[in-house]
């Protein structure tokens, strides 16, 4: 395992900014996920880690080696895809064992590194299939044992669930969490799903537009965002306005809290549904607009003052109110302010 530290990293595609004033520090043996949406240049740098795509400037560090200008095959990073990329006349066996072999390794200790990264990933039975007779699970395992088995310094993975199932993903994600930390393996994830990051890793680089917006660990990000993006990027969130004052925060439909965190005049603040309480009441404020049953959730769409507002309540004791019943809006008294509005 190695430490990755990426300085100063600059890239464009013709007039396209990709990525932009990149500074990151990936200590030994942990796991960090490059969250996003589309386009905002999380791959790129992964390919600028791997030696896919080379910087126009700024510096890649693989350990103690500056690597940007080296080869792929000089950088001894694994690489996950999310197409999985294995050749479909090979066997299982052959595909985890190509790299090896393009090492020059010898032919008994390349077959015994092919038996121990296949047994890392519970497919030691299934050596001699072809890709096409194995489930798309049981493909990305191969290509995990493939980037594995040359033991890289740097394990990087490219949106690698996103072509499976909902079930699949959640399971191969606990198996590669899991297989992370058993191997101490430096580790990062290119995704834009954000209950993947925030379920595997030990840290979330949230990007936007080709820069990062905030870092952090997962649950610090979805409970304490500094920014709007952040906020709501990482799951559903109320951004309700305020006027903060003398230590306290009213909201537009009268209600004052404690908790302003010094802040004076017009606030944003991020309120999780789940964190908003409701309550039956003749003249209460809100007045329920849509009621949705999500299986686990009952989520209550509530019109108070102009602004409209959800609330999530889990279990068999979660009420569930009619269309147009008034409502009192419970918010709790650890609020977080935005730091931008």
């Amino acid at each position: 395992m190695a430490r990755v530290r990426l300085a100063g990293l600059r890239k464009t595609f013709g007039a396209t900014v990709a990525v932009e004033h990149f500074d990151l520090d990936v200590t030994e043996g942990e796991f960090v996920a490059l969250l996003g949406p589309s386009g905002c240049g999380k791959t790129t740098v992964m390919r600028m880690i791997a030696g896919i795509t080379e910087p126009d400037r700024g510096e890649v560090h693989l350990g103690d080696v500056q690597v940007d200008g080296l080869p792929p095959e000089r950088r001894n990073v694994g690489l996950v895809f999310q197409s999985y990329a294995l050749f479909p006349h090979m066997t299982v066996s052959a595909n985890v064992g190509f790299g090896l072999r393009m090492r020059g390794l010898p032919r008994a200790q390349a077959s015994r590194r092919v038996d121990d990264a296949l047994a890392l990933v519970d497919l030691t039975a299934l050596g001699g299939r072809y890709p096409r007779e194995l489930s798309g699970g049981q493909q990305q395992r191969v290509a995990l044992a493939r980037a594995l088995v040359i033991e890289p310094k740097v394990l990087l993975l490219d949106e690698p669930l996103s072509n499976l199932d909902a079930k699949l993903r959640e399971q191969l994600r606990k198996d590669i969490r899991a297989l992370q930390r058993r191997l101490g393996t430096t580790a990062i994830y290119v995704t834009h799903d954000q209950s993947e990051a925030m379920a595997l890793a030990d840290r979330v680089i949230l990007m936007n537009a080709g820069r990062i917006v905030e870092t952090g660990v997962p649950r610090e990000l979805y409970r304490l965002p500094q920014h709007r993006f952040t906020a709501e990027f990482l799951g559903h969130t109320n951004l309700l306005p305020g006027a903060a004052e003398s230590g306290r925060v009213r909201f537009p439909w009268g209600d004052v809290i404690s908790g302003a965190n010094g802040a004076q005049g017009d606030v944003l603040l991020s309120v999780r549904p789940e964190d908003i309480g409701l309550r039956a009441m003749d003249d209460g404020p809100g007045r329920i607009t849509e009621v949705t049953f999500l299986g686990a959730d009952i989520e209550h769409k509530v019109e108070v003052a102009g602004v409209k507002l959800r609330a999530r309540a889990s279990g068999l004791a979660a009420p569930v109110f009619a269309l147009g019943t008034r409502v009192a809006i419970d918010i709790p008294s650890e609020i977080h302010l935005l730091s931008d509005r």
